[in-house]
């Protein structure tokens, strides 16, 4: 179906109305020149109190000890922050502490996911207002038309003025793209220069889009919590974007990568095998290891405690064990 004039008057008035918004918020930092981005760009949990409700101040300690182990950014919120337990409030005031507590120390990727382009355009001005380095957003689930998809990436572009990641992931959690859309994105949309790439296989589409694009991408980075990641280096990604438990762990994979260090990022990832088998059976394995490191009050998601039992307690606990020699971060 064809929309409107009158709809495409209304889009054009809302975009209009969003640019102005943004274009002079109430002491609103420029963003700071903090690109290309490139390294392990982190993805802070969210902790919740028993009773389900924030704790800010746990939120405000992972921050601190994703800065502690090394990461070169930082990213949130988005699936690994279960962003889609929070609401639109809640959002706002945990990317405004997210910045306040990075305090411009590592460059800042909000998430701007949502149902419309109009809920996620809200957001991208916020992260801009805030003064955030970058945002990121998978499609509208469900929405498979390009047109729509690129027009999306378009009103996120225009309301935030800040780089955009296009977040490629998946289904059930996100939207395949076609490699030929998001090159075109990154060309013709102003601020659309970088990708995270989790559609399978993410190695052979990190490729393609490199080989394919000719430059218009700034950085392909990868995500899955670094399962890919050697491949997906040797084959040109500027970085990862993993779930923040073990983020000194993935720093030192990285680092041994951009050495050449091939010997010792082969052990880093050998030693990081079990938590990436883990972790894949038993959702929530993020915010559990980060209890246990002392990092957060408590474990809980929102809706509800991680499938958890005693041999898998006694496992994770000697997985943990195992991975110490490599953690950089003590409680």
């Amino acid at each position: 179906m064809i929309a409107s004039e009158t709809t495409h008057s209304h889009r054009r008035d809302f975009l209009k109305t969003v640019a102005g918004a943004v274009a002079a918020p109430a002491a609103a930092p420029a963003a700071p020149a903090k690109e290309p981005f490139r390294g392990v760009f982190t993805i802070p949990s969210t902790p919740f109190r028993p009773d389900g409700e924030m704790d800010i101040p746990s939120f405000r300690r992972v921050v601190d000890f994703c800065i502690a182990c090394g990461a070169h950014g930082l990213v949130f919120p988005v699936n690994a922050s279960e962003w889609t337990a929070l609401s639109d409030e809640e959002r706002f005031k945990l990317d405004q502490a997210l910045v306040e507590q990075n305090a411009g120390r590592l460059p800042v990727v909000i998430g701007v996911n949502a149902a419309s382009q109009e809920s996620a355009a809200r957001f991208a001005a916020h992260a801009r207002a805030i003064g955030a380095d970058a945002v990121i957003a998978m499609p509208p689930r469900g929405v498979q038309n390009e047109e729509v998809t690129f027009n999306f990436y378009k009103t996120v572009s225009a309301a935030g003025r800040l780089p955009v990641f296009i977040q490629d992931h998946d289904p059930p959690a996100g939207t395949t793209l076609p490699v030929d859309l998001m090159l075109r994105m990154c060309r013709e949309i102003e601020h659309v220069k970088y990708v995270k790439e989790e559609s399978s296989p993410t190695t052979f589409r990190t490729t393609a889009i490199l080989k394919r694009g000719g430059g218009v991408s700034k950085g392909i980075f990868g995500g899955a919590g670094g399962r890919y990641l050697i491949e997906e280096h040797r084959r040109g990604c500027a970085g990862q974007m993993p779930g923040c438990h073990v983020t000194d762990v993935v720093v030192a994979l990285w680092n041994a990568l951009e050495k050449g260090d091939k010997a010792r990022a082969m052990h880093i990832y050998k030693e990081m095998a079990p938590l990436f088998f883990f972790e894949t059976q038993l959702g929530g394995c993020y915010k559990e290891v980060l209890y246990r490191r002392g990092v957060i009050s408590c474990p809980l998601k929102r809706n509800g405690s991680m499938v958890m039992d005693e041999v898998a307690s006694r496992y994770l606990d000697e997985i943990l064990k195992d991975l110490e020699p490599l953690m950089t971060w003590k409680k």
